[in-house]
This record gives structure tokens, sequence and C-alpha cells, in this order.
């Protein structure tokens, strides 16, 4: 049986034809924010139903749709979805009623955090913790190999506990989040400032342009012996490092994944962050697991198509 999974991203949906946690198809359409969610639900629904050619003579069982924002996966109504401009639309309704078959929605974050549970880095555990470092901080938990998503769905944002009262400015409002010191987005913030304060430093030689600066700049700086990479490298390492004992600490899971595109540098990120764990956690175990996602950019469609197949467990 195939399921059909769609990632809704601010400038792309993504629709694949997933049969147990492989894409065996997928198409894509610019996401027409301006145009209405009406539009944009009426696109999606021409990927599904081009997508059900595909799928020749199996059987589909469903529709799932990881959406960002903040999304009530019981009713499917999308409450607020800031970047595709929706307030209260009733995405899964619409999408149901549209291409006839079921749907469910949830948080694009919680889709993906399911489908590295289900079929990715996670697959061995039964809980774990989900964390994507982009423009901001994505997270997902996974309690009994079950998504948990709080009252209305609206809990599990990680990447809005402070950690640092008073600190950095966060794009929810509040100062000192998680996602203020651990995103790409503050790693690249940090590293320009410290490159405005040393105009010696390497990182000058990897990025010339400080508008060039990304979320490697740190990294291949350091591989040039840079001693202000890595002073700017060790800050990140702590502040992401708090973040993790404070999963650890609370949830105990038994594996933290970490997705985005700051994960490429494997064990050189992995490593410390390890050892930071290993001294500040809580107690003297169990052991928690810190891993890379394995899904990459399936993940969203993957995830959303588990929506669906593991609806009943």
């Amino acid at each position: 049986m195939y399921q059909i999974g769609i990632d809704i991203g601010g400038t792309t949906v993504k629709a694949g034809l997933v049969s147990e946690g492989r894409i065996i198809s997928w198409k894509s359409v610019v996401t027409d924010v301006d145009a209405g969610a009406d539009k944009v639900i009426a696109d999606i629904a021409g990927l599904v139903n081009s997508l059900k050619d595909d799928a020749g003579d199996k059987v589909i069982t469903g529709v799932g749709i990881g959406c960002p924002g903040a999304v009530n996966s019981c009713s499917g109504i999308v409450d607020h979805a800031y970047n595709l401009k929706w307030e209260y639309v009733p995405l899964g309704e619409k999408m149901q009623r549209l291409t006839g078959y079921p749907t469910r929605v949830c948080n694009d974050a919680n889709a993906a955090a399911l489908g590295e549970a289900k079929y990715g880095a996670g697959k061995t555990y039964k809980s774990s913790v989900f964390i994507t470092i982009g423009t901001g901080i994505g997270s997902g938990i996974i309690i009994d190999g079950k998504l948990f998503e709080g009252n209305q769905s609206k809990g599990a944002e990680i990447g809005h506990v402070v950690i640092k009262s008073g600190g950095e400015p966060c794009s929810c409002g509040r100062r000192g989040c998680f996602e203020a010191y651990s995103s790409a987005t503050a790693l690249i913030r940090d590293t320009r400032r410290a490159m405005m304060k040393n105009s010696k430093s390497k990182l000058w030689e990897v990025s010339p342009d400080i508008d060039g600066v990304n979320g490697k700049t740190v990294f291949d700086a350091m591989l040039l012996g840079d001693r202000t990479a890595k002073r700017v490298f060790d800050n990140y390492i702590k502040m992401l490092g708090e973040g993790l004992v404070n999963i650890v600490n609370a949830l105990r899971p038994e594996a933290i994944i970490l997705g985005g595109g700051v994960c490429a540098q494997g064990d050189v990120l992995l490593n410390p962050l390890k050892k930071y764990i290993a001294k500040y956690a809580f107690g003297e175990g169990p052991h928690v697991g810190l891993h890379t996602a394995t899904l990459k950019n399936d993940a969203g469609i993957i995830g959303a198509a588990a929506l669906v197949a593991w609806a009943d467990n």
C-alpha cells in the first residue's frame, strides 16, 4: 500500500508517493503564497492527483501533510502559518474534499521527526527527539513510537525554551531562546560579529564578503587554524549543548537526532556535543545517543506519509 506525503514550504510544495518509507516518485509546485490558501491547496490537490497515476493499481491509503506554523493535528486546521499568510485554514478538510483521500495534517517539524523515528536515524529507538538546525530551531518529540504534540498540538516547541534569561532577541518576541543561540542564523550572526572585531581573522579569507557568511564559514576557518573561529565554534557548542542537556534532563529520550545543513560537519559537530552532554547531563544515565538525521531533505515527505501509515499505531 502507498501513501502520499506532502511537505509544504514557504517557496515550494513537495509531494511524494511513498511505500514503507521509500519515495517511489515525487513532484513539486511553487508555493503561490500571494494567491491565497485556496489556490495553494488546489495546487497541492493537483500534485496528489498526478501522483495517483504513478501508483498504478496500488492502493493509496491516504494523504499526510506537514505544514509550517501552528497546526492542530486533531482538527486538521492550520491556526497560524505566518510565512504562508494563513489564518485558521481547514487544510485537512479541504484536501480530503478535493482528493477524496483521508488526510492527516501536522506541523512540518513534527512530520520530519516522525519520518526519522520510523525510517531514519531513530528507527531503532522507541523514544527520540528531533532537532532541525536551520533559520530557526524546529523540533519534534517521539514517545513510545508516537508523536507527542501537547495540548491542541501546540507543544514540543523546544526552540523557544529560554537558555539565557534576557539574552539575544528571538523571532518569537522573547529573549534568550534556544533558537536565538543555536540556529544556523545565530551561528552566522556570531561569526559576523567576530569578524567585525578582528580584521586579521582567517574568517575573512574564507568569506571576504561579510554578507556571504554561512553556517560552514566557521568550520572552514577552523581548518586554517583560526583562533577567532574556534572561539565562535566553542561558544556555539556551549549554547547548543545547553539546549540538548535540557532535553536530556527533561525527557531522557533514547536518542536525539540533529538535522539541518550544519550537521553536514558530522563528527566535528557531534563529538564535542557528546562530551558536553556527558559532562553536564543530570545523573548517571541511561545514555542518550546523539545522531545526525539520515533522511535529509526527504524527511518531510516521508514523515508526512508516515502520519497515514502509522495512524493507528
